[in-house]
C-alpha cells in the first residue's frame, strides 16, 4: 500500500508542475476562500460583544457574512437582518435558485421552517430540487414547492399567485442572470420586506441595465443584468433602502422602509459596493472588465 506522502511525490513526478498548479488554482481558490470567510465571521460573532457601538453597517454586515446555502454568505446576512427587524408570516419567494442546494432561502426553509416558493427556468434541475427537499424536509415537504418556469416581466405576478403566494411576504430574491432589473421591476403580486438581488459588479458604478428581452439567455460572459446603482434607484421607487451588499460582488441587499426604521440606515451605492474578487484576479479591474462587453446593448435608467 502506498502512503499518502509517497503518492503525493508520485503525482509530483508524473504531472508536470504546471498543471498541478493550473488545477490547484481552478479548483481550491473559491471554496478555501468561503472556509476563511466562514472562519471569519465566527470568529467576529464568537466576540460581537466587544465592538464598539459605532461599527459601521458596511463592516457588520461584512462580519455577519455565513455560508450554509448561499452562493456566497448570504445566509448569515438574511439571518442578521432578520434578527433585527424580526420576521411575519416566515414565507418567501426566490427565483433563479438551479437546483435549490446553493440559493438564498434553502438555510430558512431547512433549518428554520420558512415557506415559500423556488423558481427556475430548467425543468430538470426543478425535479432534483424537489427530490432534495422532500428528502429532507420529510413531513414539511409542502413548506417548499418548486416551479418550473422561465421568468419574463409578463409572467412573474401570474406565476407567484398561481403558486399560492401574495402581499407581504418576509423575502424576495432574485438571480436569473438576464431581466433580473425589469423582472423586479414589474413585481407587483407580492411585497417583500427584504429583497435580495445579484448585481453586476463588471458594470460598476453606472446606472444601466441589460435592455428587456424576454427571450433573454445567459451566455457564460458579463452581460447580464443590472448595476448596484440601477437597482438601488428602483428599490427607491419601490420604498426600499439599500443596506449591504456581500463581500463577494454578488447579491445586494435592500430593506423596506418601514421595516428598516430603527434598525438599518440607507448607504449610498457608493458605499456598499463590492467588485467581485474572482473577476478582478482573472480579468482585472472593474473598468477592464466592462471593457469586454462595453459595445453591447444597454439602457440607462
Amino acid at each position: 500500500m502506498i502512503k499518502p506522502a509517497k503518492e503525493k511525490e508520485l503525482a509530483k513526478k508524473f504531472l508536470p508542475r504546471n498543471i498541478i498548479s493550473f488545477f490547484r488554482k481552478i479548483i481550491y481558490p473559491e471554496k478555501i476562500n468561503l472556509v476563511e470567510d466562514n472562519l471569519h465571521s465566527l470568529f467576529c460573532s464568537h466576540y460581537q460583544k466587544i465592538a464598539s457601538s459605532d461599527l459601521s453597517q458596511k463592516i457588520a454586515m461584512r462580519n455577519a457574512e455565513f455560508k450554509v446555502y448561499s452562493k456566497n454568505g448570504g445566509d448569515g446576512m438574511l439571518l442578521h437582518i432578520f434578527s433585527k427587524i424580526g420576521a411575519t408570516n416566515r414565507t418567501f419567494v426566490e427565483m433563479g435558485v438551479e437546483q435549490g442546494r446553493e440559493c438564498n432561502t434553502a438555510n430558512l426553509s431547512l433549518n428554520f421552517g420558512w415557506r415559500g416558493i423556488l423558481i427556475d427556468a430548467d425543468k430538470d434541475w426543478m425535479e432534483s430540487a424537489q427530490r432534495f427537499y422532500r428528502a429532507k424536509l420529510g413531513k414539511n415537504a409542502d413548506n417548499v414547492k418548486t416551479v418550473p418556469c422561465f421568468i419574463t416581466a409578463k409572467n412573474i405576478n401570474e406565476t407567484i399567485l398561481q403558486n399560492g403566494i401574495s402581499g407581504e411576504i418576509d423575502l424576495l430574491s432574485i438571480d436569473i442572470d438576464g431581466n433580473d432589473y425589469w423582472v423586479l421591476k414589474a413585481i407587483n403580486a407580492v411585497n417583500p420586506r427584504v429583497i435580495v438581488a445579484e448585481y453586476n459588479a463588471s458594470f460598476g458604478l453606472r446606472p444601466i441595465t441589460v435592455k428587456y428581452n424576454p427571450d433573454f439567455h445567459y451566455k457564460k460572459d458579463l452581460y447580464f443584468g443590472a448595476s448596484l446603482l440601477a437597482f438601488a434607484k428602483l428599490a427607491k421607487e419601490k420604498g426600499y433602502i439599500l443596506v449591504a451588499c456581500d463581500s463577494n460582488g454578488h447579491d445586494a441587499f435592500f430593506i423596506r422602509k418601514d421595516a428598516a426604521e430603527g434598525k438599518f440606515t440607507e448607504l449610498s451605492p457608493e458605499e456598499a459596493f463590492y467588485s467581485n474578487p474572482h473577476l478582478v484576479e482573472t480579468i482585472g479591474s472593474v473598468e477592464k472588465q466592462f471593457n469586454q462587453i462595453r459595445y453591447f446593448d444597454f439602457e440607462e435608467v
